[in-house]
C-alpha cells in the first residue's frame, strides 16, 4: 500500500475513503481484541480444580449424612438437612476461583476489607485454602498491635474498590458469596475499558504520524493483539493502567508539542496522566520527569499552571492513601531495614488456624530467589526466556523506529524518540543492576511485565518502521512473523498470566 495522497480535491476525497477504511479495520481489530479479552475472562478460574473441589465437597457431605444417621435422623431428614447444610460446603470447601495469583488475590484483599469492613488490615480474612496470599506486609496499626497489610501501594487498588463498591450496591454480589460474578464484572469494567482505550489511543496516534494504510494497520494490530496486555488484561494488575496512562501523556505531548495546542488542558491532562504512569509502575517516575522538564522548557508558564497542580495532586492521592493505609508516608516496600526490625515489614511471622506462618518472603523459592548471574538476567530480560524481543519480537521494529525517527526531518520525532530511547535503556539498566533478591524476571509471569508500561511509547515508535514494511511482499511478511511471535506469547497464558513464558522450555 502507498502513502495517502494529498493535493486535488479528487486526491482528498480518495484519502478521506482510505482513512475511513482504516478506521474500519481499527474498530475490526479492537472488536477481536474485545471478544478476545471478554472471553478469555469469562473462562477465568483457578485451573485443574474443579474435579478436586467435587470431590471434597462429597467428602465433607458424606461425613455429614454419616453424623445425622447415627443422631438417629431419618433418611428423609438426612437428606433435606444435607440439601440445607450444602451451600455452606460448598462455599468453605471452595477451590475454583477467579483469583489468580498472590499479585492479585493481595490486591482482592485489600478490597474486600476496605468496602466489605471498612479496614485496611487483611489478616482477619486470611485463610489457607482462598483468601491467601505472600504480597503482603506486618506493621503496627493504630490500635498498637500488629497487623497483615496488602503490599500493593493503596491509589493502584482504590478506584477499583470503588467499583465493586458499586457492583456490590446495584447487584448485590460479593466476593465472598459471588466471587466470580463480582470479579468478572469488575475487571471487565476496570481492565478490558482501558485496553480499549490504550487501543485507540494508538489508532489516535498512527493516523497522525503514519504514512502508509498497511503501517497504520500493522501498529494498531499489533496494540490490539501483539503487547502482553492481551495476556494481562483477565487479572487485577498495574502494568495495563500504567500503560494507558502513558499513552494519555503521550497523547497530550503530541498534542502540545506536535500540534500546537498550548491550552492549560492538555497540560494538566499531561502532568496528571505523566504522574499516574509513575504511581502505578515506579520506575516510570524517569517518564514523568522527562515529560515535565521538556514541558517546563517549552512553555514554562503553562508547565507551572497546568502539569504541576495536575502532577501534584496526584502525588498527594498517592502518598495520602498510602498514609491512610499505614499511617507512613513510605509506601510498603520502602520498608526493608535491614537494621530496624519494627522497619522491615517483609520479615514476620503470623498466627492462621492454629499454625504459625513465616512470610514467605524470609525464605523466598524458586525464581523468587534470584539469578544468581548478572549477565545471565541481563541476557534473559533482553532474547532469553523472559526477553522482551524473544518473546515480542514486533518491539525490534520499535527500535528501528526509533532510530529512523532520530535521523528523520520530523523535530518532534527526533525529541520524542531520543526521549523514549534514554527511558528505555535507563529503566532496563535499573532492572538488571538491582540486587539478587530483586533478580527475579517479576516473578513467576508470562513476560518481563516491568517493561509493560513502555507499550504506547514503543507502539509510536514503531510507525515509521512499520511504513517502511509496506515497500514489499517480502518485508510485510517479516514483519508479519515478528507480529505472529509476539501475539503467540501473548497467547500462550490461555487462562493464567501468572506463569512462566514458553520459551523456558528452551531456556530452562
Amino acid at each position: 500500500m502507498s502513502a495517502e495522497p494529498r493535493g486535488s480535491g479528487a486526491d482528498q476525497g480518495n484519502a478521506d475513503a482510505r482513512r475511513a477504511l482504516r478506521r474500519g479495520v481499527y474498530l475490526l481489530l479492537a472488536a477481536l481484541s474485545l471478544g478476545n479479552a471478554v472471553g478469555r475472562l469469562l473462562a477465568v478460574d483457578s485451573v485443574n480444580r474443579a474435579e478436586a473441589e467435587k470431590r471434597a465437597v462429597s467428602a465433607r457431605l458424606d461425613s455429614l449424612a454419616r453424623k445425622l444417621a447415627a443422631d438417629g435422623l431419618a433418611p428423609g431428614e438426612v437428606a433435606t438437612e444435607l440439601e440445607h447444610q450444602r451451600p455452606e460446603v460448598e462455599r468453605e470447601e471452595r477451590l475454583m476461583r477467579p483469583f489468580l495469583s498472590a499479585n492479585d488475590r493481595s490486591r482482592w484483599l485489600a478490597i474486600r476489607a476496605l468496602v466489605d469492613h471498612g479496614q485496611f488490615e487483611i489478616d482477619p480474612l486470611l485463610d489457607r485454602r482462598v483468601w491467601n496470599t505472600i504480597d503482603m506486609v506486618q506493621h503496627r496499626g493504630r490500635d498498637g498491635e500488629l497487623h497483615l497489610y496488602s503490599s500493593k501501594p493503596p491509589l493502584s487498588y482504590l478506584p477499583t474498590a470503588g467499583v465493586y463498591w458499586l457492583v456490590k450496591r446495584a447487584a448485590g454480589w460479593t466476593l465472598t458469596d459471588q466471587p466470580h460474578a463480582a470479579v468478572r464484572l469488575v475487571v471487565a469494567i476496570v481492565n478490558v475499558i482501558p485496553l480499549m482505550l490504550l487501543i485507540g489511543i494508538a489508532a489516535a496516534l498512527a493516523e497522525r504520524f503514519g504514512v502508509t494504510d498497511w503501517g497504520r494497520i500493522f501498529v494498531v494490530a499489533a496494540a490490539a493483539l501483539g503487547t502482553m496486555h492481551s495476556a494481562f488484561v483477565v487479572v487485577l494488575n498495574n502494568h495495563l493502567h500504567g500503560a494507558l496512562f502513558a499513552a494519555i501523556a503521550l497523547y497530550a505531548v503530541v498534542r502540545i508539542v506536535a500540534d500546537g495546542d498550548a491550552r492549560l488542558r492538555q497540560f494538566a491532562l499531561a502532568g496528571a496522566a505523566a504522574a499516574l504512569t509513575a504511581a502505578h509502575e515506579l520506575p516510570a517516575l524517569s517518564f514523568t520527569a522527562v515529560v515535565g522538564v521538556g514541558l517546563l522548557w517549552l512553555n514554562p508558564r503553562a508547565a507551572l499552571q497546568g502539569f504541576a497542580p495536575a502532577a501534584a495532586i496526584v502525588a498527594a492521592a498517592f502518598f495520602g492513601t498510602n498514609y491512610a493505609a499505614h499511617a507512613s508516608w513510605r509506601p510498603p516496600y520502602a520498608h526493608r531495614s535491614a537494621t530496624d526490625p519494627e522497619d522491615n515489614w517483609y520479615d514476620y511471622s503470623y498466627e492462621l488456624e492454629g499454625r504459625t506462618i513465616d512470610s514467605y518472603w524470609r525464605n523466598p523459592q524458586g525464581i523468587d530467589r534470584g539469578e544468581p548471574s548478572r549477565a545471565a538476567y541481563a541476557f534473559h530480560c533482553l532474547v532469553g526466556h523472559h526477553g522482551v524481543f524473544s518473546l515480542t519480537p514486533m518491539w525490534l521494529m520499535s527500535m528501528f523506529g526509533l532510530a529512523l525517527w532520530l535521523r528523520g526531518d520530523d523535530r518532534f520525532g527526533r525529541i520524542a524518540s531520543a526521549a523514549i530511547a534514554l527511558l528505555t535503556l535507563v529503566c532496563l539498566a535499573f532492572y538488571i543492576s538491582r540486587p539478587l533478591g530483586d533478580r527475579n524476571y517479576g516473578g513467576m509471569t508470562s513476560g518481563l511485565r516491568w517493561m509493560f508500561w513502555f507499550s504506547p511509547l514503543w507502539l509510536w515508535a514503531m510507525i515509521p518502521a512499520a511504513d517502511r514494511l509496506c515497500c514489499s511482499r517480502t518485508a510485510q511478511a517479516f514483519g508479519a512473523t515478528l507480529l505472529a511471535i509476539s501475539v503467540l506469547s501473548a497467547s500462550y497464558p490461555t487462562w493464567n498470566p501468572w506463569i512462566m513464558p514458553w520459551l523456558t522450555a528452551r531456556f530452562p
